[in-house]
């Protein structure tokens, strides 16, 4: 049987090289965004897992929690569906009664930016919480700890900000804010694996951090995210609420870890009630697969070779559009090192085209181009019914809106792709400058 499953894994590794990706045809080809990289060694490890039908979370999940954890110097990670719910999950925990006094309850303010994906947002508002808005800076497109400060008021409890597009805040700074101010910091990292800032990775100053492993990112599961965080009590109110809201830390299939599941008074339950089955919180199903951790163990082997892969073609993109006529093009914070995540440019108001004109052009030339995500959230319609509080002014999260795109730099990218995007971006703006 052992012999034969290794056929079969021999057989699908030799079956992913026959279908490798083909040479580029500029004009023709697609030039991604983002997308998943994926090895012979991918496609055996979901494979394998199949054959062994790990179809619920396991060994894998376990294991890659565990290597998950290590990688950022963490001590604990939590496998879940999807960032989403990872933010979802890191938000609620801090709600929970366990906390006293320092539990987050309705009505209690999460400062975030206006100019993010919206799943940073919505688990304030899902909670109960009242999210207040503030602006960034055009280059780096990330808030700055001035104005997180002046956000501060009497019902501010947490800041939630994700680094963006692989860019890292300035997350030292805001993290010594939230501590003078005794607040919760919870980091979305979900575009920034691999990102450090002051020599350290992103991920690892807040209370909580999040990734996702959807294909756009850094390593990829399919769907998944992940909960991050050195605390246990933290750590233990994520993996109740991810796991229906039970009190119980077996794992599924496991039992009487605690050699008292038959012997403990629950509230108002009968003295005895089987520890499986009694729930401390109200909580949901969110967690993944073996399938899924199996692909992400083989995908976490590659994350900083993927990094080094992103960098390069960022900087190889920098260096070819500088100067280029009518752009504002990307700046690191500081400080940091980004893993990026993607190539960020915004129309200059001066410039004699817009930003519909040029993504139009790169669309037409088959290079696909992204918005910040939502741009100014508060201009929604999904807000319109919810309460939020916006500190000082939002006009660059406005340019955001109408003057700003990204273009991919994943590593699927080559560098004759890239060359291929400056070149197409600088006949553009130079045809538009000599017209």
């Amino acid at each position: 049987m052992h012999d034969r499953k290794n056929e079969i894994l021999e057989l699908v590794a030799g079956y992913h090289r026959q279908h490798e990706g083909g040479e580029f045809n500029p004009g023709e080809t697609l030039v991604q965004s983002s997308g998943a990289v994926l090895d012979e060694n991918d496609r055996t490890a979901l494979v394998e897992a199949a054959l062994d039908m790990r179809i619920a979370a396991g060994v894998s999940a376990r294991t890659f929690e565990r290597k998950f954890a290590q990688y950022f110097g963490l001590r604990k990670a939590h496998l879940v569906n999807s960032g989403s719910s990872a933010n979802l999950l890191a938000l609620s925990a801090l709600a929970c009664r366990e906390l006293g006094e320092h539990r987050l309850r309705k009505g209690d303010e999460v400062i975030t930016v206006a100019a993010g994906f919206p799943t940073t947002v919505n688990p304030i508002v899902q909670n109960g919480m009242v999210p207040v808005f503030v602006d960034v800076d055009l280059g780096t497109y990330n808030t700055t700890p001035e104005r997180v400060a002046a956000a501060i008021g009497p019902r501010t409890r947490a800041i939630m900000l994700a680094h963006t597009l692989g860019n890292p805040y300035e997350v030292a700074e805001i993290a010594a804010l939230a501590a003078e101010h005794g607040l919760h910091l919870v980091e979305d990292n979900c575009d920034a694996v691999g990102s450090t800032y002051q020599g350290k990775l992103t991920g690892t100053f807040g209370d909580l951090a999040t990734t996702s492993f959807y294909p756009a990112h850094h390593i990829t599961m399919g769907e998944g995210g992940c909960v991050l965080t050195d605390s246990v009590k933290l750590a233990t109110l994520v993996e109740s609420l991810r796991d229906w809201g039970r009190d119980c830390w077996c794992a599924p299939g496991e039992d009487n870890r605690c050699h008292k599941r038959f012997d403990q008074q629950f509230g108002e339950l009968p003295f005895g009630y089987d520890h499986k089955y009694v729930y401390s919180h109200v909580g949901y199903n969110l967690k993944s697969t073996d399938l899924q951790a199996a692909l992400g163990l083989s995908q976490l082997a590659k994350v900083d070779e993927f990094g080094k892969d992103r960098r390069r073609n960022w900087q190889r993109l920098r260096e070819a559009l500088d100067g280029a006529p009518g752009l504002l093009l990307p700046e690191p914070t500081p400080g940091s090192d980004p893993s990026w995540f993607g190539f960020v440019i915004t129309v200059l108001p001066t410039a004699n085209y817009s930003s519909h004109d040029l993504t139009n052009f790169l669309e037409s030339r088959r290079i696909a181009t992204r918005r910040v995500f939502s741009g100014n959230i508060t201009r929604h319609p999904a807000m319109r019914e919810v309460e939020y509080r916006v500190s000082g002014v939002l006009d660059n999260s406005d340019a955001i809106t109408d003057r700003t795109f990204w273009v991919g730099v994943y590593p699927g990218i080559t560098t004759e792709m890239i060359d291929y995007v400056a070149d197409s971006i600088l006949e553009f703006a130079g045809r538009r400058v000599g017209a």
